[in-house]
C-alpha cells in the first residue's frame, strides 16, 4: 500500500492538487486502508507503479453514491512519467468493468475543476457532467461531480 500511497501523493504534487488544501495528503495516503474499496494498479514489465485507480461501492460513507446500485471512484493517479500511454485510459476501463462485474448501475466520482488531463480521460469513457451533485468539502474548494451509467 504504501507505494500506491506515495504515487498518489506525488501525482498530486506535482499537479499542484494539494496546494489548497494540503491536509489532504493524509486522506490520499489512507484511502482503501479500511477495506471499503478496491485499489486498482497499472505496472510496468519491471513491475514499477505506473498508477492507480480506486473502486468504492457505496458506503454510508460516501461523498456522492446515494444507494446500493451507484459505486465511486477514488484517488486517480497516475505518475507524470507514464502520462500520455494510456495508463488513465486502461484504469479506468478496468474500474469500469469492475462496476459492472458488481452489478453497479451508476458510477460517480468527484474531480476538482483544475484536473482537466483528469476529465479528458472520464469524457472519453462516457462520464458525464453532473452538477446537481457537485459539492464543497471546505471553503473555497468545489468538486465537480461526473456519471457513467453502467450497462451490461
Amino acid at each position: 500500500m504504501n507505494a500506491v500511497s506515495e504515487l498518489r501523493v506525488m501525482a498530486y504534487t506535482a499537479d499542484g492538487l494539494l496546494d489548497a488544501n494540503p491536509a489532504y495528503v493524509e486522506a490520499l495516503r489512507l484511502l482503501g486502508t479500511d477495506g471499503r474499496g478496491e485499489i486498482l494498479v497499472a505496472a510496468d514489465e519491471e513491475q514499477r507503479l505506473l498508477g492507480t485507480i480506486m473502486f468504492e461501492p457505496w458506503s454510508a460513507e460516501s461523498e456522492i453514491a446515494r444507494n446500493a446500485d451507484e459505486a465511486e471512484i477514488r484517488a486517480f493517479a497516475v505518475a507524470p512519467e507514464a502520462r500520455g500511454r494510456g495508463v488513465g485510459r486502461d484504469l479506468v476501463n478496468a474500474l469500469v468493468e469492475r462496476a459492472r462485474e458488481e452489478g453497479v448501475t451508476r458510477l460517480l466520482l468527484s474531480t476538482l475543476p483544475e484536473m482537466v488531463s483528469a476529465q479528458y480521460v472520464y469524457r472519453a469513457r462516457g462520464f458525464e457532467r453532473v452538477p446537481e451533485r457537485d459539492w464543497t468539502p471546505m471553503p473555497g474548494v468545489t468538486l465537480l461531480a461526473y456519471e457513467l451509467v453502467v450497462k451490461d
